[in-house]
């Protein structure tokens, strides 16, 4: 299975250094939830799914929190951002065709795949390669969802968000794959992603902050719309039964 022409052609030539600053921001605070969430499990070497243009890769190997890193790129440009940014101690960078891991059963302790579900047309297909390869997984996905969130589809198809989660509802994929669920985290975007997401729309970061505070006070829907969520998790040697 490989992804659909026009969808590959879209990610080959997306990344260039126009938005490196909004990247680099918002990687820093992925990057942050990372490291909480693989605090005390052990781990030699890791793996990237989907790094982008390395943003995420750089504030980790920054941090030094992993001596030997790979990772797994669809898009061209990308790579070559990946390369130019010469992060210490990542050894191996790859071009894979979206779904294919080209690497062995269980060769790494980590899989990283921070924000790169929602673009992924068979999202399953991708998670059984991540399982394949790695004994732990981190995941972390924007929360897109509202209740009439089909009446914004320009506007994510814009991003190139096809899929749509909230935490239980990724959650629910992520057992039905049995993938064990060890710890998560409902991340709210940091103040500085929410000024520059909003430069030019004052009103819009008032009213987020706003939301943010109402949310802070009460964890239970923190837990159905935060900004984001974020997961580790564990394989198991199960796959997908139903019936």
């Amino acid at each position: 299975m490989q992804p659909s022409d026009n969808v590959k052609e879209s990610y080959s030539a997306q990344y260039d250094q126009s938005l490196v600053e909004w990247r680099n921001t918002g990687a820093k605070f992925k990057a942050m939830n990372i490291v909480e969430l693989a605090k005390g499990i052990p781990f030699r070497n890791m793996l990237e799914v989907g790094a982008g243009e390395g943003s995420i890769l750089n504030w980790l190997s920054q941090w030094d929190f992993c001596s030997d890193i790979s990772c797994v790129e669809i898009s061209e440009s990308g790579i070559e951002l990946i390369k130019s940014k010469q992060i210490k101690d990542l050894s191996d960078i790859l071009l894979f065709d979206g779904y294919k891991i080209p690497y062995p059963d269980d060769h790494f302790d980590l899989v990283i795949c921070s924000h790169v579900l929602e673009h992924v047309e068979h999202e399953r297909l991708l998670l059984r390669e991540i399982k394949r390869v790695s004994k732990y997984q981190i995941f972390e996905v924007p929360v897109d969802f509202s209740f009439y969130v089909d009446r914004k589809l320009n506007h994510f198809l814009s991003y190139g968000h096809i899929n749509i989660y909230t935490p239980s509802l990724f959650r629910f994929l992520l057992k039905s794959e049995n993938f064990n669920i060890e710890k998560d985290i409902c991340h709210l975007y940091n103040d500085a992603v929410l000024r520059m997401q909003y430069r030019n729309n004052s009103k819009g970061y008032y009213v987020t902050k706003f939301k943010h505070f109402l949310l802070k006070l009460f964890p239970y829907f923190l837990g159905i719309k935060p900004s984001s969520y974020a997961v580790l998790t564990s394989k198991t040697q199960k796959q997908l039964s139903i019936f």
